[in-house]
């Protein structure tokens, strides 16, 4: 549930911004059919930052309920204050959701060991498992390998979701770290040559609009056969690209919508539609990728 292709899903909206429950039975349909390994609902994606505190323990639990225990859902729980990522975290235990994602605490820019103390708080504060998330383009701070080791040392933390794009993190983090530790990419561009070094699957912004294609390519790497991973990752690189034109989830949120997934684009401010210039970049992504 924590390895191959798991999608980093995002939040449907209808044109007032309200969660369109219709829009996430759709999505999380596709996803079983497609063979999509498990969900991350409420993530960056999912538009974790606009949503409310309340609003955020709903979307989890309305995909708990749609998903009906056909597909593992893992909760996005990540804060830039210990104290609340203790409380979302802490909101979803006997919820039925198989874990959690914490992204590195935003803004504040903590220290090794402020990143250290603020995970190891929220690990002790539950019986979840521990996914951790470090992305440092969104959030301005970078937990390194040895402070990933101190931290694996920890009964539920489980692994980590590494977005920074820098291949030299896996061989890193595998020196210092059990065996059993998960390391996924955060990064669909590069979660070939993670998996090729050792990674065991990728959080995906990509497989919310190409769900089997991405499901596929990680069986192919868990099966070893990489000659044809690449091949089908070649045909989804310029998607994997393209959906970053723009801030994510803008692109990804506009491509489902073409592709009947999802029935609006809306995004809450401060996150802007998909801008003109761009809508034919993405389009052609599409159909670059056998998606159109």
């Amino acid at each position: 549930m924590f390895t191959g292709s798991i999608v980093a899903l995002v939040t449907p909206m209808d044109d007032k911004g309200n969660v369109c429950r219709a829009s996430l039975k759709k999505l999380i349909d596709y996803h079983v059919a497609s063979g999509t390994a498990a969900i991350v609902s409420v993530g960056t994606t999912g538009e974790s930052a606009t949503l409310s505190h309340e609003e955020h323990g709903e979307v989890v639990m309305l995909t708990l309920e749609l998903a009906d225990g056909r597909i593992p859902v893992i909760a996005g729980t990540g804060a830039n204050a210990t104290a609340e990522g203790i409380s979302l975290t802490k909101r979803f235990e006997n919820s039925g959701v198989v874990g959690c994602l914490t992204v590195t605490p935003y803004y504040n820019r903590p220290t090794q060991e402020g990143l250290f103390q603020h995970f190891k708080a929220i690990a002790e504060s539950t019986a979840l498992p521990q996914m951790l998330y470090n992305v440092p383009s969104r959030t301005g701070c970078d937990m390194l390998p040895e402070t990933v080791a101190r931290l694996a040392e920890i009964k539920n933390i489980i692994g980590i979701k590494e977005a920074t794009g820098n291949l030299s993190r896996v061989s890193q983090i595998q020196a210092l770290v059990d065996e059993n530790f998960i390391i996924v990419s955060g990064d669909d561009a590069s979660a070939l040559d993670l998996m090729q070094l050792g990674g065991k699957g990728v959080i995906s912004v990509t497989a919310n609009i190409a769900a089997r294609e991405m499901a596929e390519l990680c069986a192919l790497a868990q099966q070893g056969n990489f000659a044809e991973a690449r091949r089908l990752n070649q045909r989804l690189m310029h998607l994997h690209q393209t959906l970053f034109c723009e801030p994510n989830p803008i692109p990804v949120k506009w491509a489902a919508k073409q592709l009947g997934l999802i029935a609006s684009d809306t995004l809450r401010l401060p996150m802007t539609p998909l801008t003109s210039a761009a809508i034919p970049k993405v389009e052609q992504a599409l159909i670059k990728a056998g998606l159109r």
